[in-house]
C-alpha cells in the first residue's frame, strides 16, 4: 500500500478519482473510526492528531479532513458509533430469552452492561477518555452527555419495572445510577483481575470467565433488588 493515497481507504477496487459507492464510503468511514479509536486508546485524545491517525491508516490527511474538520468531530463520531452499538446491545439483551417480567428484562440488560464494560478493549478506550475529561471541562461535558445517551435504555427499563410494580417508586435516573455504581464494581474487579475467585477469574487472554462474572453480577443484583425490589 502506498501511504497517503485515498485509494488505500477503499475496499472495492475503485479507481483513483472515482466516487465511491455507498458501501465503499461506509467501509472507508468504518476504517477511519476504527483507526482513530485505536490511536485515541493508545496515546490518549490530547496526544493524538488527525495527521497521526491518517498515517496509522495509510491514508491522506485530506481523506480525514473531508469527513471530519477537527479532532473533536472525529472523537464525536467514534464515541457516537460506540454509544449506538452499546444501546442496541442493551435493547437486544432485554428483549432476549429469559423471564418475561420487566425486572427480568432489566436484569438481562444490566448483565450485558457488565459483559461489555468488563472488556479490557472497551475499558481501555473509555478510561483514557475519562482520564482526560478530568482536566478538560469541555470533554467532561461531552462525556456526561455520552453517558446519559448510553444509559437511556437502562433508565427506560427501570421505568417499565416501576410501572409494573416490580421496583419501588423513585426517580428512575437515580435508581439507575445506583445500579450502575454496583455494576461498575464488577467491571473494576474483572478488569483488574481482582475477582477473589482464584482460577475462576481471568483467563489466559484476560477475558473474564463467564461463571466468575455471573457470580459477581448476581451478588450485586441481589443487593439492588433487596434495596429497590417490590416483591
Amino acid at each position: 500500500m502506498e501511504s497517503g493515497s485515498d485509494v488505500n481507504m477503499d475496499t472495492g477496487g475503485r479507481k483513483p478519482g472515482g466516487r465511491p459507492t455507498r458501501e465503499q464510503a461506509a467501509a472507508i468511514d468504518a476504517r477511519i473510526l476504527d483507526g482513530a479509536r485505536a490511536v485515541f486508546c493508545r496515546k490518549g485524545v490530547a496526544n493524538s492528531g488527525l495527521e497521526e491517525i491518517a498515517t496509522e491508516l495509510g491514508a491522506s490527511k485530506h481523506t480525514l479532513y473531508r469527513r471530519y474538520p477537527n479532532k473533536a468531530a472525529l472523537l464525536e463520531a467514534v464515541v457516537g458509533r460506540d454509544v449506538g452499538r452499546f444501546r442496541d446491545a442493551l435493547l437486544s439483551a432485554a428483549a432476549g430469552e429469559g423471564g418475561a417480567g420487566a425486572l427480568d428484562a432489566l436484569r438481562r440488560a444490566a448483565l450485558r452492561y457488565v459483559e461489555i464494560g468488563s472488556s479490557r478493549e472497551y475499558a481501555a478506550f473509555y478510561l483514557s477518555v475519562s482520564a482526560e475529561a478530568a482536566v478538560s471541562p469541555a470533554l467532561r461535558e461531552r462525556l456526561a452527555f455520552w453517558s446519559r445517551e448510553a444509559l437511556e435504555p437502562l433508565v427506560g427499563f427501570v421505568v417499565v419495572a416501576q410501572r409494573a410494580g416490580e421496583l419501588r417508586p423513585g426517580d428512575p435516573a437515580s435508581v439507575c445510577g445506583i445500579l450502575i455504581d454496583l455494576l461498575e464494581g464488577v467491571n473494576n474487579r474483572i478488569r483488574l483481575g481482582d475477582d477473589g475467585l482464584g482460577d475462576d477469574g481471568l483467563g489466559d487472554e484476560g477475558a473474564a470467565d463467564a461463571l466468575s462474572l455471573l457470580r459477581l453480577f448476581d451478588e450485586r443484583w441481589a443487593v439492588f433488588t433487596t434495596a429497590f425490589g417490590n416483591g
